[in-house]
């Protein structure tokens, strides 16, 4: 087993952001199927573990490809660009801003045990999450926009943060 396997060629499927999804699903069964250590029993201990690697492999080559941020890390890494998630946090004054005010939102709503505010910032962020997916897409196209394309995984990374702490914040407010 190769330690640089691609995770798109592994599942036959072309190397780009957008993918269609029942595609990967069928290919990560076929994947599995083929290499489960269940069809490996009798083989050598060798073999056996040849077969839990690649299964291993395949858990996280689809893991990683089913969602778009993780997608969109991999194929910027498969390009050369690094994210930086834990060392670059440089942003556009612009969306600082709109963080520091999602974050006061959601404060508020919790506070004041709101579910029509938290219903309200929901929706704003599952549409910034929509538009930046979007974005990224047209960013992941161009080669030339690969830099950006990293700022829109940034953002998103925070998208997505704030979309889990808003879940749990209705999970709160419920009980």
């Amino acid at each position: 087993m190769s330690a640089e396997v691609n995770f798109f060629e592994l599942f036959q499927l072309p190397i780009q952001f957008q993918i269609d999804a029942k595609q990967l699903e069928a290919a990560y069964k076929d994947v599995q199927t083929r290499v489960h250590p269940d069809r490996f029993a009798v083989a050598s201990d060798a073999e056996r573990r040849v077969a839990m690697q690649w299964a291993a492999t395949a858990n996280e080559a689809f893991q990683t490809l089913k969602k778009p941020l993780s997608r969109a890390q991999y194929l910027l890494k498969l390009n050369g660009v690094d994210v930086g998630l834990e060392s670059n946090t440089k942003m556009p004054m612009d969306f600082l801003m709109q963080q520091m005010e999602w974050r006061e939102s959601l404060e508020s709503a919790v506070a004041a045990k709101s579910m029509s505010d938290l219903d309200d910032l929901n929706d704003l962020v599952g549409q910034e999450n929509r538009a930046l997916i979007l974005a990224l897409q047209e960013a992941l196209a161009d080669q030339s926009s690969l830099a950006s394309a990293a700022v829109i995984v940034r953002k998103l990374h925070f998208i997505q943060k704030l979309d889990e702490e808003i879940s749990s914040s209705f999970d709160l407010l419920a009980e």
